[in-house]
């Protein structure tokens, strides 16, 4: 069954292209995508990454946090976000997001408190317009960054061209907890 947020998230991006009046081949290009994948982003039937969402959201000139969840960001002179309320992003099994600053507008950077699982399977790879800082909260974190393999433990950060091929994997049969800053 296909998880009913990822089917809004579809619409409102499929909205957007459609409003610009910018043809599924078009965007796919500009992602750096094959148009087979991108329509089954747009159809619901196919889980959409973060970096592919941000990267939609920039094209459009909206806020990611509009992409996730409908609504505008109303915040300007500061955002709190509780233990625990940020907004959730289920965008894949072995990830969990949680955005920190959903409802602040116009921001530079998008945090993101983000739990990896651990799991048995190949690690799923990204990559996106920017720079990326990751600073690890719990557990340990193997981060494959192009042909660079290095492991985080609790207390370390990495800085990195997002540009780049890359993807996380926990460690040790532990999730592993780090906070993303998107840049």
């Amino acid at each position: 069954m296909v998880n009913d947020e990822i089917k809004q998230i579809a619409s409102r991006i499929r909205e957007l292209r459609e409003i610009f009046g910018v043809s599924k081949e078009t965007l796919a290009r500009e992602l750096g995508i094959d148009k087979e994948q991108y329509a089954e982003y747009e159809s619901g039937e196919g889980d959409i990454p973060v970096s592919v969402l941000s990267m939609i959201a920039q094209r459009f000139g909206v806020e990611l946090s509009t992409l996730l969840t409908g609504e505008e960001p109303k915040l300007h002179t500061y955002c709190v976000t509780r233990k625990g309320k940020g907004v959730s992003v289920e965008r894949r099994k072995d990830y969990k997001y949680q955005s920190l600053a959903h409802n602040f507008i116009n921001k530079k950077a998008e945090p993101f408190l983000v739990t990896v699982e651990p799991e048995d399977r190949p690690i799923s790879f990204n990559s996106h317009p920017g720079h990326e800082f990751n600073y690890v909260l719990e557990g340990t974190l193997k981060v494959v960054l192009g042909d660079y393999e290095i492991i985080l433990n609790e207390g370390d950060c990495l800085y990195f061209d997002s540009s780049i091929k890359h993807g996380m994997q926990a460690l040790n049969g532990k999730p592993a907890k780090f906070l993303a800053i998107i840049i």
